[in-house]
């Protein structure tokens, strides 16, 4: 069912009001067929980013103008970005994780908000700014997860509690900083904390009372991680009895990461939930011999039970930290001369995957960055990669720097969620092109405290100056189709549109429109401070609008976010991004554009 433009705001009002848990997950498939709306932190369950509103194309996008702005109140890095639901956009900022509720019928006055009294010494234990990356809608509530962990569910009209439920302990360094999802009658979250030693896990809460539904842990007993390991398969094979146990040292699991602060993707049709977990803990590979299953996984779960069908782990033992969270894309197109159901997925360690979303089995790992040189390639029999020696950080226990790593720790990609555009088949990401030295060291266990075990710096990759470029890839070829180079990371959400036309911000703070099928730019407009939100769009009163969220930090904006500025600090990021500071300061806007009249 797709609506039309002009019964947008009647139907948002009216789903609002929806009492029925049953209708919760068909209310939520019918919204995100209407491109009026934007209802799901990636716009649809696919994580496509795309929409099919076509008003601005790349003939007028030059004629974007501001349209209203929203100051949130609140420093450092605001990622994520807004949800648009009829006459209403709901908007939310880093810690303390405001969450408003804007007027869209009258340039974005406040209808409420709701302000959460969490203790500050929450601020220490999050690793990499206090970022939030969104809010979900479902069952007339919008669902935060705020970084002390407590799952909160706010009246959509009135922005009132209806419930909250504490999630996870930050005194042992859990926090949360994802976006919820909301499947069915559950809305599902994970947690961040694995530069703390805290055991990842995926849970599922009702929506009507917060009670628990599942919780699927990362590593430990299949009766811990929700695994058969005589069904639960990986590269179609048995993983095995108590597989995430088995390629552990003793009990090293229970502090083992893998944390899911990541995107989360769903199918329908399949009644599947996808999502990626984190690096090992600790960050010294020496400390965790063995594969670490199942930290650096990419997870196809049940969305009732929980249980696992398949899984895939990209990075056995990983050693540079990189961090398997990242979005999956759930495409419908052709692979090969037959169409598939794929899940293509651009992990932080520089390769492009495509899977069959129905079976897990491999069809395409490449390289999305040519600077990448951990490992040669992927074995597509094993799936396993071919380390480079060189590039090991894992020295027998010996404090090794190793040097010229590439990429850097945080990825040829990090969180900066891709689009995708049915039009065209190919996908549009954002990339990081920064490599590393990286030197492990021995760190003990207390619950709380840092679990990290190694010391980086990071550095632009060899052959130019460039931090980051905005790529085309194709999925089926797993090929580069064309890539723009920036100055500096690019650590913003991508939108594709039905009128030919990618959206992306850059660190510096502008926001850009690329022809989809050249990269050629067709507009750029500097918005007050760097941009890592992620750019949407919505149609409202038959205008079409963008929007993104400015508001510089996030790792790549670790210093400027918390004044640091010693080239190591940040977990590295520091010193890659010193010159960020001539170019853009903090601060926390919404910026909305749309078409010259």
């Amino acid at each position: 069912m797709r609506l039309t433009a002009k019964t947008a705001a009647a139907f948002g009002a009216l789903v609002l009001g929806l009492p029925s848990l049953a209708l919760a997950n068909d209310e939520l498939q019918i919204m995100q067929g209407n491109a009026a709306n934007w209802v799901m932190p990636n716009g649809d369950y696919a994580n496509t980013r795309y929409s099919t509103l076509s008003q601005i194309n790349k003939e007028n996008v030059k004629n974007l103008q501001v349209a209203w702005t929203f100051s949130t109140g609140v420093l450092r890095g605001h990622e994520g970005g807004p949800l648009v639901i009829g006459d209403t956009m709901y908007i939310h900022t880093p810690f303390p994780n405001i969450v408003y509720a804007l007027d869209i019928n009258n340039q974005g006055v406040v209808k409420w908000k709701y302000e959460p009294k969490q203790d500050p010494n929450v601020i220490p234990v999050m690793c990499c700014d206090t970022v939030n990356r969104g809010v979900a809608y479902g069952d007339g509530k919008i669902f935060l997860h705020q970084a002390d962990t407590t799952l909160v569910a706010l009246d959509a009209n009135t922005g009132k509690v209806v419930w909250s439920v504490k999630t996870d302990d930050p005194s042992k360094g859990a926090t949360g900083t994802s976006a919820p999802l909301v499947v069915k009658d559950k809305v599902l979250v994970g947690v961040s904390g694995g530069e703390f030693g805290v055991r990842g896990w995926l849970a599922a809460y009702n929506l009507s009372d917060g009670k628990l539904a599942w919780r699927a842990y990362s590593m430990g007993p299949d009766s811990d991680t929700l695994m058969d390991g005589d069904k639960t398969t990986m590269m179609g094979k048995p993983v095995g009895k108590d597989s995430g146990t088995s390629t552990w040292q003793g009990d090293h699991w229970k502090i083992g990461g893998g944390d899911t602060w990541g995107w989360i993707s769903y199918d329908p049709k399949l009644n599947l939930i996808y999502y990626g977990s984190g690096n090992p803990s600790t960050w010294n590979p020496t400390q965790r011999p063995g594969d670490n299953r199942w930290s650096m996984t990419i997870w196809a779960r049940d969305a009732d039970s929980g249980m696992a069908k398949w899984v895939y782990q990209m990075t056995p033992h990983d050693e540079w930290d990189y961090d398997g969270v990242n979005e999956m894309i759930l495409a419908d197109m052709p692979f090969k001369g037959q169409d598939r159901q794929l899940l293509v997925h651009f992990d932080r360690n520089g390769f492009g995957y495509t899977l069959d979303r129905v079976t897990g089995e491999l069809l395409v790992a490449e390289k999305y960055d040519p600077a990448v040189n951990w490992a040669t390639h992927v074995d597509m029999q094993t799936g396993r990669p071919e380390v480079v020696a060189r590039y090991s950080t894992d020295h027998n226990g010996a404090d090794v720097n190793t040097t010229n790593v590439c990429p850097a720790a945080l990825g040829s990609k990090d969180q900066q969620p891709a689009a995708y555009s049915p039009k065209t088949h190919l996908f549009y990401v954002p990339t990081n092109h920064v490599c590393m030295d990286y030197e492990p060291f021995k760190v003990s266990y207390t619950a709380g405290q840092p679990y990290v075990g190694a010391t980086l710096s990071m550095y632009p990759a060899p052959g130019g100056t460039n931090l980051g470029n905005f790529i085309a890839w194709n999925a089926e070829t797993g090929k580069i189709v064309w890539s723009d180079p920036e100055p500096f990371s690019v650590w913003s959400g991508a939108l594709a549109t039905a009128g030919d036309v990618v959206f992306y911000g850059t660190l510096e703070g502008y926001l850009k429109a690329v022809d989809e099928s050249s990269g050629r730019e067709l507009y750029r407009f500097k918005t007050p401070s760097g941009i890592i939100g992620n750019v949407n769009t919505w149609l409202h009163n038959g205008q079409q609008y963008v929007g993104v969220l400015s508001g510089v930090g996030g790792w790549a904006g670790i210093g400027l976010a918390a004044g640091l500025t010693e080239s190591t600090a940040g977990l590295g990021a520091v010193g890659a991004y010193k010159a960020l500071s001539s170019y853009t300061q903090l601060g926390g806007q919404l910026s909305v554009f749309k078409l010259a009249e």
